[in-house]
Order: structure tokens, then sequence, then C-alpha cells
């Protein structure tokens, strides 16, 4: 049976979506990995919108609205399973204590007075609220309406409450690929084959980027357990104590939770001795006598954090696909709003205002989000590449121009539908000449040339603002599909170097001969399917061959590139009958690569219904190459008003083109 809502992720965010999901009446079906390992396990369940001092006004709405629901939350919680004996989530809405050392900087107030939503507390006050504080202890912040959950608790309770509910979990699954086709999710591909679902939620945590181009990364935090010993009758600690690059967060049960680091190394494992060193010496500073508490345990976790520090929330580049990740530090907090705002918008289509704020295009350079403007908007501008004299070479004004949507590769759009590249030109200055010239948005790199400095590549990742331009990495040179698999990585990590850290694009080649430079069919759908499985947005160059095009766009490609004739050949399109065969059954954007001399033939690719063209040789080895450039780009956007106009039939016999009708007759 297919699902209403497939969830790919276990952790908190999944679970506490799956949940309201059910209670509204859809039916659910969670892919988890390994339930322990999601970073809910390994958090101290703090509930602190103040007292983590978040200045961002949207985030801060959104934790305070959540920090509301979670007394209403936790109970319809304990409800649902209480028959199980596992109603107690360990909710404590004891306040927060943010103590402050003398030598920080703080302005002492003379009086208690309110910050946000905390009570200024001098010396005396924080003692006595909470007595054997450390003496350097100069006062604090109170901040009453904050608390904490047990957190491990929580998680059990919440997949007890969704198996109940009738959730469907579907364990020890891992996650390929997410299977898209025109701007919507087809599959999910896993390692126990392909599930579907009629909409999906990505909640998959610090793993996300690993499924699509999402600036979500792990950040590792250690953490440990204490336990008052027996000797010590009474709790001594019954406040969380938020401190300077420490938490100390006492349970009910008498361990104390001390954390967190917070480590940018990837998915490093493991605990450290510098790790655990750093917070006992933080934690022993704020509340000296947890020195001759015994440790009862030690572990790690991986929070997925983006650049901004806030989470991705809502809708994304596929129509029948919604995000819910990046929670970084709260996503124990977050829970409950995050369900109830997802849950709104899968079944409703209710878009609260609050997840403008949390969009994932807000990480997108603004030349790649989708814009109203006309294909031709990239060329309403003055050239000067002929004899040093300006000429204004501006297109008509927008009336006599046709909306165009912009291409679409990827969930990525680009305004400009030609691609152009970065080899055989006399120099540097002249290819970042023909770039401009071009008014092309995506600029493929040889991987391997980079690497190796190759003639003409020197200063190459300098040479061009990556903050405009689109780069598609590709394995020029590479005879195998290992080869070529090994410089698609290689590629990405380039892309990440120069800052385009969501960058999965790659412009697959796969060609061992030498003389004719013809595409290996096999090799290139074997390097196809292992780099889609591994997240990569493939751009596969082939033959016009109609048959291995679909294969390629059924494994999941982001496009396919037929070829028009010979590399570098400019011989024109010699493959017209295939690439009408192809574009005709294609449902991912057909890019017309290679063979393409001059700008007549560029429009005659477009009139096809070509989505896009890949040109390098033809401006490169042109006499003006940026003047060639332009001309391409001008091409590019003629071809392409000309097959959304709809040519005329075409005739055996002639036609006038003046009416009969109403002459003067003598």
């Amino acid at each position: 049976m297919t699902s209403d809502v497939l969830i790919i992720g276990g952790g908190i965010i999944g679970l506490a979506c799956a949940v309201e999901l059910k209670l509204r009446s859809a039916n659910v079906t969670v892919l988890c990995r390994d339930f322990t390992a999601a970073a809910s396990h390994a958090a101290a369940g703090m509930l602190a919108p103040d007292a983590e001092n978040i200045t961002h006004k949207g985030m801060l709405s959104l934790c305070r609205r959540s920090l509301a629901l979670y007394p209403d939350w936790i109970n319809k919680l304990e409800e649902l399973t209480a028959k199980k004996d596992l109603n107690n989530t360990g909710y404590w809405p004891s306040g927060i204590l943010a103590p402050v050392y003398q030598e920080a900087e703080v302005n002492l107030p003379i009086s208690p007075s309110f910050k946000s939503q905390g009570f200024w507390l001098d010396q005396d006050a924080i003692n006595q609220y909470q007595p054997g504080l450390g003496a350097d202890v100069v006062g604090g912040w109170w901040y009453p309406e904050n608390g904490q959950v047990d957190n491990q608790a929580l998680i059990k309770v919440l997949r007890t409450a969704a198996e109940s509910l009738g959730v469907v979990f579907k364990d020890g699954i891992t996650v390929d690929a997410i299977c898209q086709q025109q701007g919507k999710v087809i599959g999910i591909q896993t390692n126990t084959g392909l599930v579907r679902a009629d909409h999906y939620l990505l909640a998959a945590g610090a793993w996300a980027n690993q499924l699509l181009p999402l600036p979500v990364r792990p950040r590792k935090g250690q953490m440990l357990r204490l336990r008052v010993p027996e000797f010590v009758k009474e709790l001594p600690l019954t406040r969380v104590l938020f401190g300077e690059n420490i938490y100390i967060v006492p349970r009910r049960n008498r361990s104390i939770i001390l954390g967190a680091t917070s480590e940018d190394v990837g998915f490093t494992p493991d605990n450290t001795p510098a790790g655990i060193q750093g917070l006992l010496e933080a934690a022993t500073r704020l509340y000296p006598q947890l020195a001759d508490y015994p440790i009862q345990e030690m572990w790690w976790g991986f929070r997925p954090t983006t650049s901004d520090e806030l989470p991705i929330l809502g809708e994304s580049h596929c129509q029948n696909l919604t995000l819910a990740t990046g929670h970084y530090r709260n996503g124990i907090l977050l829970a409950p709003v995050t369900a109830v705002l997802m849950t709104d918008l899968i079944l409703s289509q209710k878009t609260d205002p609050l997840l403008t704020h949390f969009h994932y295009s807000r990480f997108q350079n603004k030349p790649f989000q989708t814009q109203s403007s006309t294909t031709t908007s990239m060329f309403t501008h003055s050239a000067n590449f002929t004899n040093g004299h300006s000429k204004d070479l501006s297109l008509p004004s927008t009336e006599l121009q046709l909306q165009d949507s912009g291409l679409i590769i990827a969930g990525k759009t680009f305004q400009s539908r030609l691609m152009t590249g970065t080899g055989k030109y006399r120099s540097i200055e002249e290819m970042q000449k023909s770039v401009a010239a071009s008014g092309c948005q995506i600029v493929t790199v040889a991987v391997r040339r980079v690497q190796t400095n190759a003639p003409g590549h020197e200063g190459l990742a300098e040479a061009l603002d990556w903050g405009k331009i689109w780069m598609l990495p590709n394995t020029a040179g590479c005879q195998t599909a290992e080869e070529a698999i090994r410089v698609a990585r290689l590629g990405r990590e380039m892309a990440k170097l120069l800052g385009q850290e969501d960058n999965n694009f790659i412009k697959l080649e796969v060609i061992p001969d030498i003389k004719y430079l013809l595409p290996d069919p096999i090799g290139t759908l074997q390097a196809a399917e292992q780099l889609v499985k591994e997240g990569f947005a493939v751009l596969p160059y082939i033959n016009a061959d109609p048959m291995l095009a679909k294969r390629l766009e059924e494994v999941g490609c982001a496009t396919v590139m037929p070829l028009a004739a010979p590399i570098g050949s400019g011989q024109g399109l010699k493959t017209t009958a295939n690439i009408q065969i192809i574009i005709e059954n294609a449902k991912v954007p057909v890019v017309v690569d290679a063979g393409i001399g001059a700008p007549s033939e560029a429009a005659q690719a477009m009139e096809l219904g070509a989505d896009a063209l890949l040109i390098n040789s033809a401006i490169a080895l042109a006499e003006n190459a940026p003047s060639m450039a332009y001309a391409m780009g001008l091409a590019t956007v003629a071809g392409r008003m000309a097959y959304l106009a709809g040519r005329m039939p075409m005739k055996n016999y002639a036609s006038a083109s003046s009416p009969l009708t109403g002459t003067i007759t003598g």
C-alpha cells in the first residue's frame, strides 16, 4: 500500500511529524536507518529560547511558539502511551539560570530588571536561588519560562506513540537517492528497493546533504553524564545552568548532563580527551562540587547545522517534497511547532508566514533563483567587441518578448540557456570576456585540468566570479566509469572550495577513444547510476542515442546531453533526427552538446526544442571569441523564442502573403 506521506528520518523531527500527520488521518511511513544514531539521542533536552540568546526575530518567534506548545504536546503524548508505562518524558519547566563571571563584560543593573523573558539576579540573589555556584559568578539571568525535557525518554515516548497510532516504521533502511522527474519526486531509492508515496518529508538531520544539495553539515557534540553520589541525600542542583561554553542539566533521576562541544569535524566519531576535559573544566568552574561526582557515561552526536544556524523548513524544489532539517541546537525545542507547521503545509497547503524565514532558497545565489524575467533579459545591454566603438545591441522591448519559465536543472533555475566552457582560449582574459559576453550562467570546468594546472587552466579558479557563475565540473579525460566517478567526487569538493557548498552538478564524460572522442555508452550509464546514488545532479554527455537517453533519465540523471557532431569538429547538426526523438520523449532537460560551429546552428538546435546548448570550441577558436560568444547568446535566445512562438507550417506550394479579396481590378 502506498503511503500518503513518507518521512525520511526517524529522529525527533521525523517522529513528531509522523504523530501529528497520523493524528490528522494521514497514512504515514517512516524510513529509519539507525534509531539510536539520531541527534535527538545525543542532546540534553534544554528548552531554552531565551537562555540561548537568539537574536534572529523569526527564529526567536518560532522557538517561543514551540515552547508554548510543549505542555499540551507532552500531555497528548503521555495520554497516547499511558498503557505502555512510558509516559514520563522528564518535562520539567523549572526555569534556566545563565550565570555571568567576574571577567565577563556585562553592565550590571542596580536593581532587578527585565531582559527579554528573563530577570537579572545579583550575586547574593543567584546564590540564594542556586547554592554552590563558583566563586567568580557575579550574577546572572533567570529565565523562568524556559526548562528541560529528558530527550532520550521523549524520543522513546514519541516512537511508542507513533506505533500505537499505526505509523509504519521501516528500520535499518539506507536511503541512497531521491528519484526526481520534472520537478516531482517519483520514489526513494533504498538499500531494499524503491519506495513510493504521494508526498515526501525529508527529516534526515545531519545526513540531509547526502540526498539533496542543501547546506546542512554535521556539527559534532560531545557530552557526558555524571551521577549524584548516594551519600548526597537531596538533589544539590535543581536548575539548568547555562554557562560560558557549558550547560549543566540536572535530571530528577539523580543524573547530571554536561554538554556540549561544538566541533566542525564532519562525521568523525568518538569522544576525545580534549573534548571531555574541556567540558569538565568548564562545568567544575561553574559548579565546583561536580569535580567529585562519578562519571556515568560519555557519548557524542551530530547536530544538523546550516551556514546561518537556522533550520530549513517548508517547500522544496519538488512539489511533493517538504523539508524539515537543519535544526542545529534546537531540534528538541522545535519538535512540536515543526510538526504542526509541516502537517499544515502537507495536508492543507497552509503556509505559515514564519516559514518564509526558513525557506531553502535563502542559500541560493540570486542569479540562480527563479525570476520572472524573460529569457532575453541577459542581453539588454551594450556591447563593445568589434572595433573599439560601443554599439547598442539591445533586443526589442519586453512587449515583443515571450515569457519563459527559465531553464530548471535539479531544482535550480537559470535564465540563460547557453552554457559555455573554459578550454581552448588563447588567454584567460579572452575567456573571461567571452563568458561575460555570452550572458551564460553555467560554465563547465575540466576537473583534471584544474587539478594539474594544465596549460590554459592556470589560475582558472580565481578567474571567474563563482558567486555569479554556476560551476559545472566535468570529467573530461576519463576513459572508464571508475575514473569518472573518482574525478566527479573531486569536482564536487572543488566547487565547495570555491564557495558553492550546495553544488552537486557534474558533467559526466567517459571517453575511451582518443581519435574520435565518442562517449562510451556502457561506461557512461554505469558511472551515472553510481553518481546519482551519491547525490550528484548528473548531466551525461552521450551519443544521440534515444534509447540511452531514456535509460539515463530512468536512473535519475538531471539532463541528457546528446552530441550534434564530434567534439570540436564544428560540423553543425549531424544528428538532427535522433536529437528530435530524444527531445520528444525526454522528461528532463535536453542540452545539445558538441559540434555546433555557428550561431545559425545554435538557433536551429533551439528551434528543434532543445532546452539548452553547451558551446565551447566554436567560441574559443573564433577569430574574435567575445564577439562570437555574444552572437551565440543571441542565437540561443532567438532559437528559443522561435520555438515558443511556433513556426508556420511548411507547404508544397506558394501562398500569397497579401489577400486577393478587395483588390482593384480594371
